[in-house]
C-alpha cells in the first residue's frame, strides 16, 4: 500500500464536512494508532484526546467538536473486541495481504469500522462504510480508501446482510 499516512495531520483536502460522529471516528482512529505505535494505555489516550484534542486548538489548528461518548465507545470497544476483530478482518483480506502486513493506521481504520459493524446495529452498515472511507481519504490518496470499502463491505454483508436489501435477478436475497 502506498499513499500518505500521517495520523497526526490528515491530508488537507476537502472531503465531506464531518459531523460530530464523523470527527469522533477520525479521532478514534488516531487514538488507536497512537496506542499501537506508542504503546500508550487506553485510559491515558482517551484522557489526552478528551482533554487536549477534541474541539481544542492545537498549534494554531482548530480541531472540530466530536461526539465524545462515540469516540470513547469506539476506542474502548476496539480494544475490548480486538481478539475477535482481527481474525474477522483477516478473513476479508486477500491471502497475500494478511492483517499484520497492513499499515498500522489502516489497521486502526479497519478495526474501528469492523467494531461499529459488529456492535452498533443502530447505525446502517452503508453509513459506517461511507464514514470510514472518508476517514481513509483523510490520510491516504491511493488505493487504501478502496481497500477499506472492500473489506468493510465484505464484513458488513457477513454480519448484517439483511440490512442491504440487495435482490438478485432470480428474486433471491
Amino acid at each position: 500500500m502506498t499513499g500518505k499516512a500521517d495520523p497526526e495531520n490528515p491530508a488537507a483536502k476537502t472531503v465531506r464536512p464531518a459531523n460530530k460522529r464523523g470527527v469522533a471516528r477520525l479521532a478514534a482512529v488516531q487514538a488507536l494508532y497512537q496506542m499501537e505505535v506508542g504503546g500508550a494505555p487506553l485510559t491515558s489516550v482517551i484522557s489526552e484526546f478528551t482533554a487536549f484534542r477534541l474541539g481544542k486548538e492545537i498549534d494554531g489548528a482548530q480541531y472540530r467538536d466530536a461526539d465524545e461518548q462515540w469516540f470513547k465507545q469506539i476506542v474502548a470497544g476496539v480494544v475490548e473486541d480486538q481478539k475477535f476483530l482481527d481474525p474477522f478482518i483477516h478473513t476479508a483480506l486477500t491471502e497475500d495481504w494478511p492483517l499484520k502486513r497492513i499499515d498500522s493506521l489502516l489497521r486502526a481504520i479497519l478495526r474501528s469500522g469492523s467494531y461499529e459493524l459488529l456492535r452498533r446495529k443502530d447505525v446502517p452498515p452503508k453509513v459506517i462504510i461511507s464514514e470510514y472511507i472518508d476517514v481513509a481519504k483523510a490520510f491516504f490518496e491511493d488505493d487504501e480508501p478502496g481497500l477499506v470499502n472492500g473489506v468493510l463491505d465484505r464484513l458488513a454483508h457477513e454480519l448484517r446482510d439483511a440490512e442491504f436489501g440487495d435482490k438478485k435477478a432470480d428474486g433471491a436475497v
